[in-house]
């Protein structure tokens, strides 16, 4: 697996990292909003990620893109779909948030990776080194352990881990850059959420004027918490391949796996502790892996450049 080469290799990694530390940070933020629905939330995320997105668009001035997509239904298409699938996915997680189940979301976002990987191997191409495959396995052996550990099938982890891997595949077939994916997204789900919002305000159940300032200013805020991670997650996909973004991905669900232990609260049994564990394991023979293959990196590099120069020197003392 290449992590992709010069400054676009090095920055898609940077905003991998951002987009998946934010992402990981993320239910302290749902945590506030927990006592409204999760429905409610999901709407104000989607209605408030359109005008998030079109200011963005207006500081980098970056509009010519718009016309082109437009005339091309296939793109259109690969956007309806990645537009549906994080919807499903925001709406579960925002909902396992509030239902105490941030452990069993952690163990979603490591599922995924590995069917992101798969994926990435099976249907674009992309090739694992053996020492990246031996962190892949131990990660599944982390999977499986945590898995047991609930004693049932794990149905929001398993929703979760599909949507987003097929959401990731999906961003990577539409090639936009992150803030413009964004945007084609928010489009996309901005009208659906008028019309619920609209609905809701109507029957007298939104929150959103009644539970005061503070409140609503949370509700509005969530398109930009919404906007960063996703815009640095598809800058990152654009310029990576799809297996090192896979398996950048535990960046996200350590973090909330911390989150679920010590902020939240929520039960750790011994299985747990050992899937946790493994995941480590397999995180630190990928690092190894990284810094090995860009310590060659280097080196290559500087054999290369030092070569032209020692070339006329060659030739002289032949001379």
């Amino acid at each position: 697996m290449a992590t992709g080469g010069g400054v676009a290799g090095r920055s898609g990694l940077v905003y991998g990292f951002a987009a998946f530390g934010l992402w990981g940070l993320l239910p302290l933020y749902w945590e506030l909003l927990s006592d409204t629905g999760a429905e409610e939330v999901l709407a104000h995320r989607m209605l408030w990620s359109l005008p998030t997105a079109l200011l963005l668009l207006a500081l980098v001035r970056s509009w010519s893109w718009i016309r082109p997509l437009l005339r091309q239904p296939a793109r259109l298409g690969l956007l309806l779909l990645s537009a549906s699938l994080i919807t499903v996915n925001w709406y579960l997680f925002i909902w396992a948030v509030a239902h105490d189940r941030v452990l069993e979301a952690s163990l979603g976002y490591f599922i995924n990776p590995l069917l992101t990987i798969a994926m990435g191997v099976l249907l674009l191409g992309e090739r694992l080194r053996r020492t990246q495959w031996a962190a892949v396995g131990i990660g599944a052996s982390a999977v499986v352990v945590m898995s047991v550990a609930y004693g049932e099938v794990p149905w929001i982890s398993l929703i979760l881990s599909t949507t987003f891997a097929l959401y990731s595949l999906t961003k990577k077939k539409t090639a936009l850059d992150g803030l413009q994916g964004f945007t084609a997204d928010s489009a996309i789900q901005f009208l659906p959420a008028v019309v619920f919002l609209a609905v809701l305000g109507a029957r007298g159940d939104s929150t959103f004027t009644s539970e005061g300032t503070g409140h609503a200013l949370l509700l509005v805020v969530s398109g930009l918490a919404t906007a960063l991670p996703l815009i640095f997650f598809g800058a990152a996909a654009v310029r990576l391949p799809l297996s090192t973004v896979g398996l950048m991905q535990y960046i996200a669900p350590t973090t909330m796996f911390l989150l679920g232990l010590f902020a939240f609260g929520e039960e750790m049994p011994p299985e747990r502790w050992a899937g946790f564990v493994l995941v480590w394991v397999a995180l630190c023979v990928l690092t190894w892996d990284v810094l090995r293959r860009a310590r060659r990196s280097r080196r290559t590099v500087a054999s290369s450049a030092a070569a032209p120069a020692d070339r006329p020197r060659a030739a002289a003392l032949s001379d």
